[in-house]
């Protein structure tokens, strides 16, 4: 996991206006506005990596409201188009949702249903979709 997140570091691209990881308290409020605890993985990613702009993937952030990429609102735009509510978005893809289980795995949820891909949990779908955007 830490060599993840060096690595995620290494290769962020610059950008006008850097994203900023977030404090706890942000993180406990998004979870509070979503209604729903996120597993413990998810938590750490998004304080280790919810700076990082890599790729051609999104994923969600919980630092700034405002931005496009709020995972309470992302994961309120899934849940209204139909992703189960059970689920919490990581990020939108040109093929639908991928999103986090309470129990950390991550799957790729389309209008359709989910993909048969499962990822176990963030770390593995860091290494397989992310850096690989």
């Amino acid at each position: 996991m830490e060599e993840l997140i060096d690595e995620l570091h290494a290769v962020s691209e610059e950008v006008p206006v850097p994203l900023e990881l977030p404090e706890h308290d942000q993180v406990v409020v998004a979870q509070e506005e979503i209604l729903m605890p996120l597993p413990a993985d998810f938590r750490e990613f998004l304080m280790t990596c919810g700076d990082v702009v890599y790729g051609t993937l999104e994923p969600v952030t919980v630092a700034d409201p405002s931005s496009h990429t709020y995972l309470p609102e992302v994961t309120s735009t899934a849940w209204s188009i139909g992703m189960p509510r059970e689920m919490v978005a990581l990020c939108e893809s040109r093929d639908g949702f991928y999103c986090v289980a309470q129990d950390g795995e991550i799957k790729l949820w389309t209008e359709s249903g989910f993909d048969a891909e499962v990822w176990e949990n963030i770390w593995y779908w860091v290494r397989d979709v992310w850096l690989e955007s």
